[in-house]
């Protein structure tokens, strides 16, 4: 019988530098169910701007109980699918850091988001900060029986207006807290990051590193670009429920309208 630490070496291992896992992310059970049947599919994960917007929160506003109770729908899909779940945890929600692991990991979750950017201070965590909540994680983890849990350590340096030079030195740093990839986010203002620079962060992290697809405007790298650079992970964040509510409102206009199937 298999255990959940053996759904998160299993979910540890598809993190290939150069044949990337592919996360098409989730907000609720009905996406969660969706995307798990799909054959191709290899693992869920959940976007927090997603499971806020469907509770009429902002992404900022998403408070630890409302992310829990999509979670506990999206993972008993998971659970049905035998599939690893990942959770975007945000900042670890403050000081609720290890209650929250907890009820994500006993909920079946083999992974999770953290970012470095703390909501309380509206600043970044110093990398000491940051590798000491990384290793908080995983030590919950080891307790609950689960020592392959995986982080995806989330780095908002260039949102809060720092180098890649800097998002880099973090990223290295959560790897030694004991992180399994880094994720380095752009941030809406930047308008993401360069080819150049996904090239050098990832020689640097040695391909350890998640990159958001950019499917909501043109001129985005491709997967088989992302690919070739050689990143261990793809995710889309909440653009899928961006591109449905556009859909759901071209459907229901078509219905007001009297208009013919």
């Amino acid at each position: 019988m298999s255990t959940q630490n053996d759904l998160a070496r299993t979910f540890k291992a598809l993190h290939q530098p150069g044949n990337p896992l592919i996360l098409t992310n989730v907000w609720d059970a009905i996406t969660a169910n969706t995307i798990a049947s799909l054959p191709k599919t290899k693992a869920l994960a959940t976007a927090s701007y997603a499971i806020a917007a469907a509770a009429g929160l902002k992404d900022e506003e998403l408070t630890l109980e409302v992310n829990l109770r999509a979670v506990e729908a999206i993972a008993k899909v998971a659970t049905a699918h035998k599939l690893p779940l990942t959770v975007d945890f945000q900042d670890g929600f403050g000081e609720q850091l290890e209650e929250g692991v907890k009820a994500v990991i006993r909920a079946g979750a083999v992974g999770i988001n953290l970012e470095d950017f703390s909501r309380d201070k509206d600043n970044l965590y110093t990398i000491e900060e940051a590798q000491s909540r990384i290793r908080r994680v995983l030590a919950v983890a080891a307790s609950l029986g689960v020592p392959d849990f995986v982080v995806n350590a989330r780095t908002d340096a260039l949102f809060a207006g720092q180098d890649i030079d800097e998002a880099i030195a973090r990223g290295k740093a959560y790897l030694a807290a004991g992180a399994a990839n880094v994720f380095i986010w752009g941030g809406p203002s930047r308008k993401g990051w360069t080819r150049e620079e996904v090239v050098k962060a990832t020689e640097a992290l040695e391909g350890k590193l998640n990159v958001i697809l950019v499917r909501m405007k043109p001129g985005g790298l491709s997967v088989d670009e992302l690919r070739m650079i050689g990143v261990a992970r793809i995710s889309v964040g909440p653009q899928l429920m961006m591109r449905t509510a556009g859909r759901v409102g071209e459907e229901a206009t078509s219905i007001l309208n009297g208009e013919e199937v």
